[in-house]
């Protein structure tokens, strides 16, 4: 159902010749309980015509009980991910910049891995020197402020964001990129770039998100890393088909018992 956006995202990168491709999370559908699936999707992606960097969503690795209480978060699913799409958590240097993928859907599980990460982000920032700083996620570390007290679907947990605070307040943070809310959305906060990426599947409709920010669009966010800035563009060749997700609920998400009661 989606494979043809992905085919046009690919042929826009054959000839644009990225340094670097980023999928920020949700690359499956449900390739937190199905190995073909998580699989399959990682092989697809790993025909981009570019190096490739992967991070999970929810959809490949479940996340916090408290919002997916019928696909949490655990270790075996996330040495699934490891296993069959690559590392969850990762640290490249390039010239001039220092760029961070994290996991975002450990956040506030309380798992053993979230106290790993929590001291992986102290190290990576004590160690980033004179570089600028770039971090990709997949949920955001918030959707409206910093000291939003709410919890959702759409944010990292707020007891969970003192962890990326070595990060967000660094003085050389450029960009934090993230994906997750199906919507484009791009701010500025001090020096640091907010850029969230749309999606190359399916949009949601607007009263499921209502006061999120951002726009619907089908899309991917491309980057330029510069001497002391982040400059981001969407990218929507054309011919990619929209779909929202109502329409293909029945198709993309799994049949499943029915949820516990809140």
């Amino acid at each position: 159902m989606f494979r043809q956006n992905l085919a046009l995202l690919g042929d826009w990168a054959a000839a644009a010749r990225p340094d670097l491709i980023v999928a920020t999370g949700d690359i499956s559908l449900d390739g937190a309980d199905r190995d073909a699936d998580l699989a399959f999707a990682a092989g697809l992606l790993r025909g981009l015509p570019a190096p490739l960097l992967v991070l999970p969503g929810n959809h490949d690795v479940g996340s916090d009980p408290r919002t997916m209480p019928t696909q949490p978060v655990d270790a075996a699913r996330l040495a699934r991910f490891r296993r069959l799409a690559g590392e969850d958590i990762w640290l490249r240097d390039l010239p001039g910049w220092r760029i961070l993928g994290l996991n975002t859907e450990i956040m506030g599980a309380g798992l053993a891995e979230e106290a790993a990460q929590a001291g992986f982000i102290a190290e990576a920032a004590a160690g980033i020197g004179d570089r600028r700083l770039a971090v990709f996620l997949h949920t955001p570390a918030f959707t409206t402020a910093p000291d939003d007290p709410a919890f959702d679907y759409w944010s990292v947990a707020p007891e969970a964001r003192a962890a990326l605070r070595p990060l967000l307040e660094h003085p050389g943070l450029r960009l934090v990129a993230s994906g997750h809310l199906h919507l484009h959305h791009q701010f500025a906060r001090g020096a640091a770039r907010y850029a969230r990426a749309p999606p190359a599947s399916f949009l949601c409709e607007p009263e499921m998100q209502p006061g999120l920010p951002g726009s619907a669009a089908l899309a991917r966010c491309c980057t330029w890393l510069g001497p002391d800035a982040a400059e981001t563009a969407l990218v929507a060749p054309p011919g990619l088909a929209h779909h929202w997700l109502e329409d293909v609920r029945p198709e993309t998400y799994p049949r499943r018992g029915k949820e516990p009661a809140e």
